[in-house]
């Protein structure tokens, strides 16, 4: 019974601090109006492992193609330093106070992948920086797109990513040395607005049809409660067709190739959408060409969608990482802060440069291009594109 009790009391600070959470939630303001801003500063975290190789790639894109709002201040690109691995280990602390501040004083981040500890690794078992940034930031829409024209694919995926599964993933308890628990949150508001996200892009975009993901025949709570709050809010959209899937029957279909180019916009819990937004990245090509967008009212992040790669690091490979992935992070970036033509001049580059037919390849290995080598190569495509 003792176990019982240390695990309950345990269980009922959770429960407070979410129901703190969900209150924090309900006084956010409006989504910021960058086109209101005198300038704009975008936070540069390098992050560790291949983290620093491909930012400094992503660095060199964004010092090219905004030369002139840097030169006249209506952006400004801020270093931040401090968050490795090594140092918030150090530190032991996922967000040392002093780079949260430096990151809470820009507006949106452009973030290199970090290193999350595992069981058995030499650091302290630290939260996952990017879990815990989502969190502080309120960075509650995860946002991924996946296209492949020759695959007639064009998927939206719109990832709930502050609750479920990854709210407590540091912070379960072992009840006795035989039985551990961990817990998934779900609430109202936090399914609400993905879901009201993801039916207004669909909206504005013109795209006809939302599926939404769970396994709600089995996790019947928190899954059934997600499920049931996106349906009501499909019901103020009466042109989009709306279907729900089971997540293990969803990702067998996104292989599939007769069902594949049926799914447009998809609206997943935190779990699911983490797993199946990684397997439909693998279908375009791999881990390592699709960014990421996380979406909150006040802040905003970019990122890749991979991790530091440490077997890469290992293997002594870190100048042969594929940026790609980091790059189409920028241009999410730009895009959401309203540099629509910078934007469109990377994305089109981009598509050039990792065209199956293109003249520079990266591989991860060293028979492909260097990191550097297909930098330059992108550099040299955006001197030369005409945007259509």
């Amino acid at each position: 019974m003792t176990y019982i009790k240390k695990a309950s009391s345990h269980f009922e600070k959770l429960l407070e601090s979410s129901l703190k959470r969900l209150e924090y939630i309900k006084s956010q303001g409006d989504f910021v109006d960058y086109s209101k801003l005198d300038s704009i500063k975008i936070g540069v975290c390098d992050g560790d492992g291949i983290g620093p190789t491909i930012m400094a790639s992503a660095k060199a894109v964004l010092n090219f193609l905004l030369k002139e709002e840097i030169y006249s201040n209506k952006v400004k690109i801020k270093n931040i330093e401090g968050f490795t691995i090594e140092n918030r280990a150090r530190c032991n602390n996922t967000l040392p106070d002093y780079v949260l501040e430096d990151i809470k004083s820009c507006n949106v981040i452009l973030k290199g992948p970090t290193t999350t500890p595992r069981l058995g690794d030499s650091y302290p078992m630290l939260e996952s920086a990017n879990v815990a940034l989502r969190k502080e930031l309120d960075l509650f829409a995860n946002v991924r797109p996946v296209k492949i024209k020759e695959k007639n694919i064009d998927w939206v995926f719109f990832r709930e990513n502050t609750e479920g599964a990854y709210t407590f993933g540091s912070c379960g308890v072992n009840v006795s040395d035989e039985l551990a628990v961990d817990f998934t949150i779900t609430t109202n508001l936090g399914s609400y607005r993905i879901a009201k996200l993801a039916f207004e892009y669909a909206k504005k975009t013109g795209r006809k049809k939302v599926s939404i993901i769970t396994k709600a025949n089995i996790i019947k709570k928190t899954d059934g409660k997600f499920l049931n709050i996106c349906k009501e809010v499909a019901k103020e959209y009466k042109n989009i067709d709306v279907d729900d899937w089971y997540v293990d029957i969803a990702a067998a279909k996104l292989v599939d190739e007769q069902s594949s180019k049926d799914f447009s916009v998809l609206i997943l819990p935190n779990l699911y959408g983490d797993i199946l937004t990684d397997e439909a990245a693998q279908i375009q090509g791999g881990v390592g060409t699709a960014g990421s967008a996380n979406i909150g009212k006040k802040y905003a992040m970019f990122e890749a969608i991979h991790g530091s790669a440490p077997k890469m690091v290992q293997a002594g490979l870190c100048s042969y990482a594929n940026p790609t992935s980091i790059l189409r992070a920028v241009v999410f970036m730009l895009n959401h802060i309203g540099l629509l033509s910078s934007a469109k001049k990377l994305e089109q580059t981009l598509d050039i440069c990792t065209d199956l037919n293109s003249k520079i390849k990266v591989t991860g290995f060293k028979d492909g291009a260097t990191t550097k080598e297909f930098t330059e190569y992108v550099l040299d495509t955006l001197q030369k594109i005409n945007i259509s």
